[in-house]
């Protein structure tokens, strides 16, 4: 029971540390829906590892029911995870979270195959935040403090320290080259942006400007074909008289 309640105030903490819209510790404890889906999904799974399967779907079903998070009871999560707003999260039963994630609204943690008894279902690892609505499709890894970006879909592994934005997924930061580590709420981090929009607006400007030098030569040519039509003019005008 001590332990329980030393894993508690760590959760709690951690939402403190993480939710500057948090107040209290006793506000987190009634008002916090991501820290009930937790708990629910504690007892859920304490149910699915003794084969009571049924037991555990409904304590899964009654979660979603209460805080609007699925969370499927053979999925296996860590400590000091915070699911931040929660509504519209699904886990998938093979999934697997780290120790400090960061779950944003609409997220989905879900699985490509078909086949049972397999991992359908992604892994993340320690300190990864997975922005509003981002899809993690498969049975891959997601590496330690990777960042998700919101709406990202994510079908492939991500190595540690990435940051992925984009549809499909795509890094825009490689972590080799990172400086310092921080928390980026919403996996957003400043003056990132989805390389190939970056690209295609570059390509966009760049018609642009290829549309004005071709519009300012056309003005060009019609003043230079006005000007030789007057002095032809002027030409036979003085050839007349």
């Amino acid at each position: 029971m001590a332990f329980m309640f030393r894993k508690l105030r760590a959760d709690i903490a951690c939402i403190l540390d993480r939710d500057p819209a948090a107040r209290s510790a006793w506000e987190v404890l009634t008002c916090y829906p991501g820290l009930h889906a937790i708990y629910l999904h504690k007892l859920a799974h304490w149910f699915w590892l003794r084969r009571l399967r049924w037991l555990g779907r409904f304590t899964s079903h009654f979660g979603r029911w209460l805080t609007g998070i699925e969370i499927h009871p053979g999925a296996k999560i860590g400590s000091c995870v915070f699911i931040d707003h929660g509504m519209g999260v699904v886990i998938g039963e093979t999934a697997e979270i780290g120790d400090g994630c960061t779950i944003y609204q609409g997220v989905t943690l879900g699985g490509t195959s078909l086949y049972r008894g397999e991992k359908r279902h992604p892994t993340l690892g320690e300190g990864v935040v997975v922005g509003a609505g981002a899809k993690i499709l498969g049975g891959f890894l997601v590496g330690a403090g990777a960042r998700i970006g919101s709406n990202a879909v994510v079908v492939k592994a991500v190595p540690a320290g990435a940051s992925i934005v984009g549809v499909p997924g795509k890094m825009i930061e490689d972590p080799s080259t990172k400086t310092a580590e921080r928390f980026a709420a919403y996996a957003v981090v400043q003056d990132h942006d989805d390389p190939h929009s970056k690209a295609i607006q570059q390509l966009v400007e760049h018609s642009q400007e290829l549309e004005r030098t071709i519009e300012n030569l056309r003005d060009r040519l019609a003043r230079l074909e006005r000007d030789e039509a007057a002095a032809e003019s002027d030409k036979n005008l003085r050839a007349v008289k």
